[in-house]
C-alpha cells in the first residue's frame, strides 16, 4: 500500500525523538530520514522504525480530529493536531498541499532540492504558527491564500527571500492565524505567494459567467426596445 506524507512525516517524527534521545547517531539518522522521505509503500516506512519504541498515546481522551477543508472559517481550521512538521529534500522535491495540518514551527530544509508548502487549504495546530525554510542551492515555495496574515523575515545570500506582490495589499481576515515565515537562503530562494483557494477560484469563475450573462440580456434588452 502507498504510503501518504502524513505516515512519512510521522516517520521522520520518531527518528527525530530517536536521534535526540540518543537512541541514533546523527549519521544514520540522516540516512533513515532520507529513506523516510523518498518511501513511497508501508513496506519501505516499516523497517525504519522498527527497532525503535513506540511512540507513546496522546491520553485516553485525545480525540483523532484531522484537518477541514480550505474553505472552512478560520476558527475551525486553527488548534488541530499536527500531521507534518518538516519536510526535507536532497537532489528532488516535496509537497505539503491539500487538506493537512501544519505544526506550530515547521522546519522545512532543501539542498540542491525544491519544495513547495501551500496553506490554502490547511489546518493549523495553533494561532501561532513559524516556518523556519533553509535552501541551499534550491527553493522553497510558500503559497498562501489572500486573506492569511503572513511576515517574512528571511535572508537570502546570493539568492532570494521575499514575497511576491503582484497586486494590491490583501485583506487580511482577523480572526486568521499568523504566520512568520523565517530562514536562510544560499544560492537559492524563498519564495511567498498569495494565490486564491479553488473553492474561491470557482466562486469568481462563476460571478464572472453570471456577469456576462447579465450584460448579455441586457443588450438584448436594449435591442428589443429600439
Amino acid at each position: 500500500m502507498r504510503a501518504s506524507d502524513a505516515e512519512r512525516e510521522r516517520v521522520a517524527e520518531l527518528l527525530r525523538e530517536a536521534v535526540a534521545e540518543g537512541r541514533l547517531d546523527m549519521e544514520e539518522f540522516g540516512e533513515r530520514l532520507d529513506a523516510a522521505y523518498k518511501a513511497r509503500t508501508h513496506g519501505e516506512l516499516e523497517p525504519l522504525v522498527r527497532d525503535l519504541p513506540a511512540p507513546a498515546p496522546s491520553g485516553p481522551s485525545a480525540p483523532a480530529v484531522g484537518p477541514v477543508g480550505g474553505d472552512a472559517p478560520w476558527p475551525q481550521r486553527i488548534g488541530r493536531p499536527a500531521s507534518s512538521r518538516g519536510a526535507f529534500a536532497f537532489w528532488g522535491g516535496f509537497g505539503r498541499k491539500g487538506t493537512w495540518t501544519i505544526g506550530r514551527l515547521f522546519t522545512a530544509v532543501v539542498v540542491q532540492a525544491g519544495g513547495e508548502i501551500d496553506l490554502r487549504e490547511a489546518s493549523f495546530e495553533d494561532r501561532e504558527t513559524v516556518i523556519r525554510c533553509i535552501a541551499i542551492m534550491g527553493g522553497v515555495e510558500v503559497i498562501v491564500p489572500p486573506d492569511l496574515h503572513v511576515d517574512v523575515h528571511g535572508f537570502g545570500f546570493m539568492g532570494g527571500f521575499a514575497e511576491n506582490h503582484r497586486s494590491a495589499a490583501p485583506e487580511i481576515a482577523p480572526d486568521s492565524p499568523r504566520v512568520t515565515i523565517t530562514g536562510f537562503a544560499l544560492l537559492g530562494g524563498v519564495g511567498v505567494e498569495r494565490k486564491l483557494r479553488k473553492a474561491d477560484k470557482l466562486r469568481l469563475k462563476e460571478a464572472r459567467r453570471r456577469a456576462r450573462l447579465e450584460r448579455r440580456e441586457r443588450r438584448r434588452s436594449r435591442g428589443s426596445l429600439e
